[in-house]
């Protein structure tokens, strides 16, 4: 056995965000961590990788027969532990090769080796499959390549042990499968040991020899492949109790156009003649779900910035209409008092202020709710809504007074809806709503979009997920470089329809 954690128990305050708990890895294998959001699975990781020294945490590590007293991330990466967090750590304005070697420079104390720090670069580059050149900057690369960089990083770290944090979160299905291939080659060539912490099911049968199952801060079970890995059984495990469906019962019923999208134009705000909306066409029925699939880099996310209150591109042509009149959203708060509302994908940029509290971010887009008759914030209004929405998205949290910034990804991404409900929209734009969430979390979600359109509001969900693009919608919009090039019911749209799609219009 390569690694055991032994009653591992971790506190923040008079929270137990881990109780007890125990994990075995094998040398050689590569062992998948699974639990809903706030489980405490990252916090088990830190605890590993000396992130939360020791001292700051009760229990026993023990690497290759060794018990370890790791004080800092350096301590762990001398043993050959190395982390990949969700949210990469890499400088944007930095060469592959810079970032590869910071902090662990070829070379002496007093001059960099710049031969021997690209040499080693490429060798690195070359057994994850990158043929980037290492003077290339990581800005001008895509996410996909930006996670093999870091396992390439890993690699001149001489890594026994390599943890990844939910490496496929912003990955679509063609570059998530070639990074979990490269997790198998890398076992089966150099017998790299691997942890995987996935919400992706999929995935984890997929590429997990064995499995441990986290809730609520402790362990459920663990299980190798060969007993059979059955998803129904590790969502059982994991939420506490059985989901027989992924996608909640909706009886449609759909109403009128209310809002509608024509001749739709977009430049790059940056890059002069690149477009990326091209004349784009689209409606949405009240009470109706419409979904856009597409391939990254297709325009969806430019699009629905854009309409909402201009927040992207440049030269921005083209025609609204809200319930059949002609409308402009020339900024962000004219579409929010129109009744338009964005959840963003990029929740820790643009969505949430992550030094603020819950109860503050929830309300950040309605504050005339909680505006009294002399003109300024009611605080027991903020905290009573606050409470109440905390309540209907089940987020984890001690308080509504906690920062954003200490939840976990899953919860600030129910704070980030949270916030968007509260401000009463009639037309909400979902943009990737259930990246880096459990499948317990995402029936919630599920759950709420389909209130909202029995109410007789409107949803447009964004989303690289095809089975939540084809559970979900009533009708689909498919995207492929800035055009919309298909349309067709829920009913009638399968993976292959969509994808052939796709592939035609690029002929």
């Amino acid at each position: 056995m390569l690694l055991e954690m032994n009653g591992i128990t971790k506190k923040f305050g008079i929270v137990k965000a881990l109780n007890n708990v125990n994990l075995k890895v094998a040398s050689g294998e590569i062992h998948a961590i699974v639990g809903e959001n706030g489980a405490g699975k990252s916090t088990l990781m830190n605890v590993l990788s000396g992130i939360y020294p020791y001292g700051s945490y009760e229990g026993d590590i023990i690497f290759d027969g060794e018990i370890c007293k790791f004080q800092t991330i350096k301590n762990s990466e001398k043993k050959g532990i190395v982390i990949i967090h969700q949210e990469l750590a890499l400088v944007p304005l930095l060469s592959i090769a810079e970032n590869m070697f910071l902090g662990n420079e070829c070379g002496t104390k007093s001059k960099i080796n710049w031969d021997e720090t690209f040499k080693k670069s490429a060798e690195a580059l070359a057994i994850v499959g990158l043929k980037e050149n290492p003077h290339t900057l990581i800005k001008d690369i895509g996410v996909g390549k930006q996670q093999l960089v870091e396992i390439a990083k890993a690699l001149t770290k001489d890594v026994r042990l390599l943890i990844l944090d939910e490496p496929t979160a912003s990955l679509n299905d063609t570059e998530a499968k070639k990074l979990l291939d490269l997790l198998l080659k890398l076992k089966k060539e150099k017998g790299l040991t691997s942890i995987l912490i996935s919400h992706k099911l999929n995935e984890v049968a997929y590429v997990a020899d064995s499995i441990t199952v986290i809730r609520d801060g402790s362990t459920v079970t663990s299980f190798a492949k060969s007993e059979g890995i059955d998803e129904n059984k590790i969502i059982s495990a994991m939420v506490g109790r059985s989901l027989t469906d992924r996608f909640p019962k909706r009886d449609p019923k759909i109403g009128e156009i209310c809002f509608e999208v024509r001749d739709w134009c977009v430049d790059h705000p940056v890059f002069d003649g690149i477009t990326v909306c091209d004349h784009v066409n689209f409606n949405i029925r009240k009470g109706e779900v419409v979904g856009i699939s597409g391939l990254m880099g297709a325009g969806r996310t430019e699009l629905a910035m854009s309409i909402f209150g201009k927040s992207y591109g440049a030269n921005i042509s083209g025609k609204i209409f809200l319930n059949g009149k002609e409308t402009h959203f020339p900024t962000v708060r004219d579409a929010i008092s129109k009744g338009l509302a964005y959840v963003t994908e990029d929740r820790k940029g643009n969505g949430l202020i992550l030094t603020e509290s819950i109860a503050k971010n929830t309300v950040s887009a309605n504050l005339k709710r909680i505006v009294n008759k002399r003109g300024s914030i009611d605080f027991d209004l903020e905290n009573k809504y606050s409470v109440d929405m905390a309540k209907e998205m089940h987020t984890k949290c001690a308080s509504v007074h906690e920062d954003v910034g200490n939840l976990s990804g899953g919860n600030q991404q129910k704070v980030l809806i949270g916030k968007w409900l509260f401000a009463e929209p009639d037309i909400l734009i979902l943009d990737e709503p259930t990246r880096g969430i459990d499948v317990g979390a995402k029936y919630e979600i599920y759950c709420i979009i389909n209130e909202m359109v029995a109410q007789g509001k409107s949803v447009l969900m964004i989303s690289s997920e095809m089975p939540e693009i084809l559970g979900m919608c009533d009708r689909i919009y498919i995207m492929n470089e800035g055009k919309m090039v298909g349309e067709m019911s829920g009913a009638e749209a399968t993976q292959e329809k969509i994808m052939a799609q796709i592939i035609n219009s690029g002929k």
